[in-house]
């Protein structure tokens, strides 16, 4: 009947992906791999932007991690709503910051440039920039001159800078940055309807795209202290980064920037601990997301975090042990939010 028909619509029994060699690439992940790039020619790809449609302006021929990290970073980067900026480090974003309301200007991205790299500057380094916005001359005097928080004299470096668009000056001046840089102007990847291939050994496995955002989710206060406005407001932001981010994930952040992230651990806990260190001593009034539900809280990532000086938390909630959460946040007075939303990445 209909369910069989929409499933079929979903999964047709056969499926061929009308592929085109755009050229080879100097090597694969290693230099002892072999690699390709191709274009996705079939319909529902053909003007839905992306990084495999961009435009490089300047700057080394892209490689195969190239293009690993730069489509983690657009992809990322064009979630948000706001102006803002992300730097990517072997697929995860290290760097995230939202311009809004508050600042001089709420559309400078200069600031969210700066907080996106005061992240964690040693993993910017060398990283990819990505913004949603066009790169204008001040921007790229910013991006140019910028040194590490590190030592104030270090003059930061990129692979690659990606943005919709480039004013003249900017792109001039970007360009004046390092003869190696790669600038990419790319339209924003349109997959709200889009699906995504995964290849394992002897077939592939299918599925739709991880398009839900916040605006599309419900977040429930289960604490006793409700979250302020700011907070509920940094919340949604961390909910945005951690759905970028490898599993485990784990964001805390404040003012609408990343202070530290957990990605890729085997469990849970020790990307907590991680994103805690990476906060540092800016985790006082922070908020924090997690990919899927903490399957405990008492001296482990609920009670760590409360203790660290989280003050909100988010998570999808479904755990057996959900209450236990919900009491260790009502004992450290921290409110606690559910989404009933997973965003496992793998």
């Amino acid at each position: 009947g209909a369910a069989a028909d929409q499933s079929l619509l979903h999964a047709p029994p056969e499926k061929t992906v009308p592929m085109k060699l755009v050229n080879t690439l100097r090597y694969g992940e290693n230099p002892h791999q072999k690699a390709a790039f191709y274009v996705d020619e079939s319909l529902s790809e053909h003007n839905a932007g992306g990084l495999a449609r961009s435009v490089q302006h300047h700057g080394k021929e892209m490689s195969f991690n190239n293009f690993l990290d730069g489509d983690a970073a657009y992809s990322a980067v064009c979630d948000f709503v706001e102006p803002t900026c992300v730097i990517v480090k072997h697929t995860n974003p290290c760097g995230v910051a939202s311009a809004h309301e508050g600042q001089d200007d709420p559309q400078d991205l200069r600031q969210a440039y700066r907080w996106a790299v005061e992240a964690d500057p040693i993993s910017a380094f060398g990283g990819i920039v990505a913004f949603n916005r066009p790169v204008t001359e001040e921007l790229a005097k910013e991006i140019r001159e910028f040194r590490s928080p590190q030592d104030g004299e270090t003059r930061m470096f990129y692979e690659i800078v990606i943005a919709p668009g480039y004013t003249e000056k900017g792109l001039e001046t970007l360009k004046g940055k390092s003869k190696t840089l790669r600038i990419l102007e790319a339209q924003p990847h349109n997959h709200q309807n889009g699906r995504g291939m995964k290849q394992i050994g002897g077939g592939f496995i299918v599925q739709d795209h991880d398009y839900l955002n916040p605006e599309d989710i419900t977040f429930e206060v289960v604490s006793e202290v409700q979250p302020t406005k700011e907070q509920l407001e940094d919340l949604k932001f961390a909910w945005r980064c951690v759905k970028h981010v490898k599993s485990n994930a784990i964001t805390i952040a404040k003012g609408k920037r990343l202070l530290g992230m957990g990605s890729g651990q085997p469990n849970r806990v020790k990307s907590v601990e991680i994103a805690i260190e990476k906060a540092a001593d800016e985790i006082e009034g922070s908020v924090m997301a997690s990919d899927a539900f903490f399957p405990f809280a008492w001296n482990d990532s609920v009670e760590k975090a409360c203790q660290a000086g989280v003050k909100a938390i988010v998570h999808p909630g479904g755990s057996i042990r959900d209450s236990d959460a919900i009491e260790c946040c009502n004992k450290y007075n921290v409110a606690l939010l559910t989404t009933s939303v997973r965003h496992f990445k793998h």
